[in-house]
């Protein structure tokens, strides 16, 4: 089958022309020959010549059921008839308030009031504001004095000015210090080439034993910590150690610090649960999704909060403590058309399958890409995973920049029928919960033959 609407080369002509692309470096966008999707198909994507690839990356994590899932299909087609889009500013949908129900219904104990927005950053950002917001309008005045924030370095929680404030990665963030205000961060709890100067082992116990003492040092001046659950994604895949969040919550609790968990990777079924704090048992005062919400199909998130908090904002007019925060397209009728149908998939057991069983596959799966030269760590969490390349395992060693050894290992992947896209020299595995058992074998044999094709320099 082609896809012939326009000529390729017109298409890559516009896009050369017009088109500005997220997280690329447009003087080498060409040379790596991008791919032109043009469909999809279950967990394959499509380019302009009819070449099927396993979306190896979800489509950014996104892809819950794959692509052209007929109960979600069927779901946007039957909303469409009714009605696309109307305002929830004073005025409310049926789909977005059946959606909020179902989710608080879900969701750990305590949290029952559902703010939408439109993707992950404004997810979070809505977080920061209202836990701000709480404290400054409190009548007590040790209360209004907590307005500052705890994250961790190598965190990411968005592109939005706040949620770039809470985030740690230089590479993202550092730019743009001057517009941000001041965040304390404690030491990421999993990291390569450790800054403690410790074994991975003992590392995550040091790290977590800092952002403890930090919330304790802090507590008076502190509203709130965020954390990304179960790990940091855009980081390289880093999984937080067990016991990390139960701790973090224990202590937050016993001085009055809120806690704000960014589950826009890990959320809708990623790490084996449709909440990754249920994992530890953890409830948070403000709990954000967005990506896999709406299985993939339109951009749609959600800020879960408790009902305390939904009360720190209720008040006579004349106070002005309305959380006066908003979106156009704030809990559109289709994508939560979408995002129940996508529930209802969660729910079946023809949905995403036997979520463990994937999970164990692929982590014994990538036992198999282990003393290939090149591969310097591999670590997994729930249904994804990420193999850090260095130049030489014996010294950490990493490639240099322009050697753009991930991105030459994805571009080599497609030749073995698969799509991916890395982070910075860290492959990222994150299929859709709906690959199978003999897609994951094809996922980690193709990258495991992609990486001794392209890394033959390595050591």
């Amino acid at each position: 089958m082609t896809y012939d609407r326009y000529p390729k080369a017109t298409l890559e002509a516009w896009d050369d022309q017009h088109v500005w692309h997220p997280f690329t470096p447009h003087s080498l966008y060409r040379d790596e020959s991008p791919l032109l999707v043009v469909a999809g198909d279950g967990n394959y994507v499509i380019d302009h010549e009819g070449r099927r690839y396993l979306d190896g990356v979800a489509s950014l994590w996104c892809n819950a059921f794959g692509h052209r899932h007929p109960h979600l299909d069927a779901a946007l087609r039957a909303q469409m008839e009714r009605i696309a889009h109307a305002t929830m500013l004073g005025n409310a949908t049926e789909p977005a308030i059946i959606l909020a129900k179902r989710l608080a219904d879900l969701a750990p104990e305590g949290l029952r009031r559902v703010f939408y927005s439109d993707n992950g950053s404004t997810a979070v950002e809505i977080a920061l504001k209202m836990a701000y917001q709480l404290r400054v309008q409190h009548p007590d005045p040790a209360q209004q004095r907590k307005t500052r924030f705890i994250a961790l370095r190598n965190a990411y929680n968005g592109d939005t000015i706040g949620s770039v404030s809470v985030g740690g990665i230089d590479l993202f963030h550092g730019k743009f210090k001057a517009l941000l205000f001041d965040v304390l961060h404690g030491p990421s709890p999993y990291c390569y080439r450790c800054p403690l100067g410790k074994e991975r082992r003992t590392c995550g116990t040091a790290c977590l034993e800092q952002t403890l003492q930090l919330i304790e040092d802090h507590a008076s001046e502190v509203t709130a910590v965020i954390l990304e659950t179960g790990m940091q994604g855009a980081a390289g895949i880093l999984p937080l150690p067990e016991g990390f969040l139960r701790r973090v919550r224990e202590v937050t609790r016993r001085h009055d610090v809120l806690l704000i968990l960014d589950e826009v990777a890990t959320g809708c079924g990623r790490s084996g649960t449709f909440f990754a704090c249920a994992q530890e048992d953890v409830a948070p005062d403000f709990l954000c999704v967005a990506k896999m919400l709406t299985g993939g199909y339109l951009p749609l998130a959600a800020t879960l909060t408790t009902e305390q908090v939904f009360r720190g904002f209720l008040g006579a007019a004349s106070e002005a403590r309305t959380f006066y925060h908003g979106h156009t397209f704030t809990g559109n009728p289709l994508g939560a058309a979408v995002a129940l149908a996508a529930l209802d998939l969660h729910e079946r057991e023809d949905g995403a399958g036997d979520l463990g069983a994937k999970i164990a596959h692929l982590q014994h799966a990538l036992s198999r890409l282990h003393g290939i030269p090149g591969v310097g760590d591999v670590r997994a969490y729930g249904l994804c995973a990420g193999i850090e390349l260095v130049h030489d395992r014996a010294t950490k060693t990493p490639f240099t920049a322009d050697r753009r050894a991930g991105m030459r290992v994805c571009l080599r992947a497609r030749e073995h029928g698969i799509f991916l896209r890395p982070l910075g020299d860290v492959i990222v595995l994150m299929p859709p919960l709906s690959i199978t058992l003999d897609e994951i074998d094809h996922l980690v044999d193709g990258l495991a033959a992609s990486l001794r094709e392209e890394l033959r320099d390595a050591t």
